[in-house]
């Protein structure tokens, strides 16, 4: 960062055994409409499909990050087929929710239901939180779940987060892990 403002970044490629996470391309987007539109996707994560067009922005939110803040999400890709399979990473959303998150890496990520049980959650979050120690040492991350998306909550566990505090947010419940 220079002045406060960050320059533009490159996103990094990181490998695992078995995924590249790497950036969003155009490409994508096919496949990132049939994930962000699949209810069991998105039960958790505001409770309904996103539209073709929201998840438009939010493609447009992922390289944004990166430009802004020098951080955000990968692309999830299989190294077997070279198929898209979700999104992880980090954001700075500036969300209205309490405790503050300010100052804080929020981590997120979302899968595929056909990536859904073979461990690339927790294979990709590893992967992450690893470049996360290397890049931001000083930033705690974060990541906020839905009390009932138990899954999630055993990834983020498995990757030391702990339960932070319980609050709301948009209506819901919803619990803050911190690492």
């Amino acid at each position: 960062m220079d002045g406060g403002v960050a320059q533009p970044t490159t996103v990094p490629v990181l490998e695992t055994a078995r995924l590249r996470l790497r950036a969003h391309r155009a490409d994508d987007y096919a496949g990132c409409v049939a994930i962000w539109s699949d209810p069991e996707v998105t039960r958790y994560i505001g409770g309904r499909a996103f539209t073709a067009e929201e998840v438009w922005r939010r493609l447009l939110q992922y390289a944004g990050l990166w430009a802004l803040v020098g951080y955000g999400f990968w692309a999830v890709e299989e190294k077997a087929s070279g198929r898209y399979i979700g999104d992880i990473g980090f954001a700075d959303l500036k969300r209205d929710l309490q405790p503050s998150l300010d100052g804080m890496l929020e981590f997120g990520w979302v899968l595929s239901p056909a990536a859904h049980g073979k461990g690339y959650a927790s294979e990709a979050v590893a992967a992450a939180m690893a470049w996360a120690a290397e890049q931001h040492p000083a930033l705690a991350s974060v990541c906020i779940i839905s009390p009932d998306n138990l899954p999630s909550i055993r990834v983020a566990e498995k990757a030391g987060f702990e339960r932070w505090q319980d609050t709301t947010y948009h209506g819901s419940p919803t619990r803050v892990y911190r690492r």
